[in-house]
């Protein structure tokens, strides 16, 4: 009898440590799946960034998490979600799915913008994979210019610039 109460209690412990972590996995926002790579110190050492040389592009998704359909990344953001995710954010992960493509050389379907508050999935699609391509050239073009105009009429973001000690139509203080 008393073996039969101590197996109850651990398959009792087991069940509340399998609900714990399933719902712990659940606040992170992350898909169900092995996360294959971090960019977050608090799980671990920090990989390396995924390279593409043809196309000149470095980067480090949040995480990456490896599921039935692929390998999914995932990019959190810890403010509040807005009513539909920032076109920047898109393309900040259409670009982290096109350096997971380039990679390992299998295409993610989509990749998950988690807010804190929600999550997105964000489909890769051909036409957000040609959208990213014309903003890459737009970007290059840009950097062959030798001055460039601000594109905004808001403080904040001049604030937050880096070239903003050095740009003579900033609008921060």
């Amino acid at each position: 009898m008393k073996l039969f109460i101590a197996a109850a209690l651990l398959a009792l412990i087991a069940l509340l440590l399998l609900w714990l972590a399933s719902r712990r996995q659940q606040e992170t926002g992350l898909p169900a799946g092995r996360v294959i790579y971090s960019d977050t110190s608090g799980w671990g050492k920090v990989e390396k960034p995924l390279f593409d040389m043809q196309l000149g592009l470095t980067g480090r998704p949040d995480y990456l998490v490896t599921r039935p359909e692929g390998i999914i990344p995932v990019e959190y953001k810890s403010r509040p979600a807005p009513q539909s995710p920032y076109d920047g954010h898109i393309f900040q992960l259409a670009v982290y799915c096109l350096l997971v493509e380039k990679t390992t050389g299998k295409r993610p379907p989509y990749g998950i913008i988690r807010y804190s508050n929600r999550s997105f999935a964000i489909d890769y699609t051909p036409e957000l994979e040609d959208a990213l391509m014309d903003l890459l050239a737009e970007v290059r073009r840009m950097e062959r210019k030798r001055t460039m105009d601000r594109s905004h009429d808001n403080p904040a973001l001049c604030a937050g610039c880096g070239y903003r000690s050095t740009c003579d139509q900033s609008l921060a203080d």
